[in-house]
């Protein structure tokens, strides 16, 4: 009977982060994989949104001005974690890299953060605040997925960590716009 090592791979087709990686390295990839949110085998992008939408609950209370805060930070620190995530992975945008669906999700909830804060909203009942959540959330999924122009053309042309954030902070802007629209 011969003692077979499974596969990493076929049992978790998330790329490991190398042993080789630094404490450091190790925390960006882990950031880069949304915390797990992004571990799933089916649908990673969608469930890494849902784990960028769970961190966003707790960043509602800080308001219109902390939300984009945070949001920017997202942002600029973004680059740097998806390209290092996909150094450690050894591969390009691997689905399991969320955290560009982190921030993007954020920008999608920016109107309803803006609208909460300054109680621009008709009310605040129950239902209401579960579709404005849900509302941003299925428009972001959408754009995303879908790669409307100028997403699909950004997703095919830019490269790099930056490559790999840029066309869900435009599927986000998209979807706040169109959020926006609908509920103005």
């Amino acid at each position: 009977m011969q003692n077979h090592k499974p596969d990493i791979r076929k049992s978790n087709p998330c790329p490991p982060c190398p042993p080789t990686a630094t404490p450091f390295e190790k925390c960006v990839y882990w950031l880069g994989i949304g915390l797990g949110s992004g571990l799933p085998k089916k649908a990673a992008g969608t469930w890494g949104t849902v784990g960028g939408l769970i961190i966003a609950l707790p960043m509602l209370l800080l308001g219109f001005w902390g939300f984009l805060a945070i949001t920017i930070i997202g942002c600029l620190i973004g680059s740097y974690v998806c390209g290092k995530t996909s150094d450690l992975m050894n591969t390009h945008d691997d689905p399991h890299i969320v955290f560009d669906e982190w921030v993007g999700m954020w920008i999608a909830l920016l109107p309803i953060v803006f609208l909460m804060d300054y109680k621009a909203l008709d009310a605040f009942t129950p239902m209401n605040i579960l579709l404005y959540i849900i509302m941003p959330f299925i428009l972001f999924r959408f754009f995303d997925i879908i790669k409307p122009f100028p997403i699909k053309w950004v997703d095919k042309n830019v490269s790099g960590g930056f490559g790999i954030l840029i066309d869900d902070i435009l599927a986000g802007i998209m979807s706040a716009t169109v959020f926006s629209i609908v509920i103005l």
